[in-house]
């Protein structure tokens, strides 16, 4: 079953056959060169092979996903929660990592944003989600994502986080599940 939201149809996604839709979308949304598409499209496929790993997608009305939200259980062995993981101490945070669901990925296509498609594919993500908690890391400036998410409950655990090879520093933020709803 699916939920319509402006013209949008969300529900379960089938990420591994559709990951260079997502890809698209992704890099429309996030500004993302074709070379690191192709790095992206890796992690994507390996991260979807993971256990109890979840997509849903967005799409419109010709079947087109327009937006997407992927996560799955915070994993410590992880590579994202290595790197986190001394930023988390240093501010005392770092049990976030335990018993919760990561936001790995969230994108919308520019022509669906402020429509209530993000918000709704990553309550419904988080909504199937058995853990008391969801974190997820989100560029560190103020940007419509970082509002969205704070609306949502979610607040900033660790600041000017740096990722081997992001030109940016980014913020982990977690929230208490369920999330917060309007």
């Amino acid at each position: 079953m699916t939920d319509r939201l402006a013209e949008v149809a969300i529900g379960p996604l089938d990420l591994a056959a559709r990951v260079d839709e997502a890809l698209a979308v992704q890099a429309l949304a996030f500004g993302l060169s074709d070379d690191e598409v192709g790095v992206r499209r890796q992690i994507v496929l390996r991260h979807i092979s993971y256990p109890e790993a979840r997509a849903l997608g967005a799409t419109n009305d010709e079947g087109r996903l327009v937006g997407f939200v992927y996560g799955m259980p915070n994993d410590r062995a992880h590579w994202w929660s290595t790197v986190v993981e001394p930023y988390l101490r240093s501010q005392g945070h770092e049990s976030w990592l335990d018993d919760s669901f990561v936001i790995t990925e969230l994108h919308v296509h520019p022509r669906y944003q402020n429509r209530g498609v993000g918000r709704a594919l990553i309550t419904k993500i988080t909504d199937a989600a058995v853990h008391p908690r969801s974190i997820l890391s989100a560029i560190d400036i103020e940007s419509p994502a970082r509002g969205l998410y704070r609306s949502l409950g979610y607040t900033d655990l660790a600041r000017q986080v740096l990722f081997p090879s992001a030109p940016k520093p980014y913020a982990v933020m977690g929230a208490p599940l369920p999330l917060r709803r309007h």
